[in-house]
């Protein structure tokens, strides 16, 4: 029992002395970024691709289990061809034995805009794709996003049944230290 008050206690001394020192090199900053996120798994050119699926993905209602690997452009406008912020790249898998359209999110925000070029945002988090607007946790980043904390605010803009291609619109709240460069 002393023992697991002894790694408390010197948890606690770490936290309380080394965070202050790691974040002291900047002021915090607020930014708000908006974009346009274009899922594509259909057509000759997907740039999101189902890469695993579980036994009973087939049978289910859900699709549960199905993960699918994305590099989806992320633009100023809803069209496919206004200017390219960014990409996002990582994976969502079907989530939910019993509800559709409940996906997990693990993906990388990757800026390539003049602004934020080279900087990233890290999403983690669930995707209640047939919700209105949905909420995902941003829970980190690098470049000028660096120690970044927030959330994204997630609101379909146009989905084919047919296809499966999808444009949603991102409004993205972060806080991140100082205005570190790229």
């Amino acid at each position: 029992m002393f023992a697991i008050a002894k790694v408390i206690t010197l948890l606690f001394i770490f936290h309380l002395l080394i965070l202050p020192l790691t974040l002291a090199d900047g002021t915090e900053t607020q930014t708000n970024l908006h974009f346009y996120f274009h899922d594509q798994p259909g057509g000759s050119n997907p740039t999101a691709i189902r890469v695993a699926a579980a036994s009973v993905t087939s049978t289910s209602p859900t699709g549960f289990g199905a993960t699918v690997m994305m590099d989806d452009p992320l633009t100023a406008g809803p069209d496919v061809s206004s200017a390219l912020v960014g990409r996002a790249q990582g994976l969502y898998a079907l989530a939910s034995r019993d509800e559709g359209g409940h996906l997990l999110m693990a993906m990388n925000l990757v800026f390539m805009d003049q602004e934020n070029n080279g900087s990233t945002l890290a999403v983690l988090g669930r995707n209640n794709v047939f919700d209105p607007i949905r909420e995902m946790p941003v829970i980190g980043g690098s470049g000028k996003f660096r120690y970044a904390r927030g959330y994204i605010h997630a609101k379909t803009y146009t989905f084919d049944q047919t296809t499966g291609n999808a444009v949603v619109e991102y409004n993205v709240t972060v806080f991140h230290q100082g205005q570190g460069s790229a």
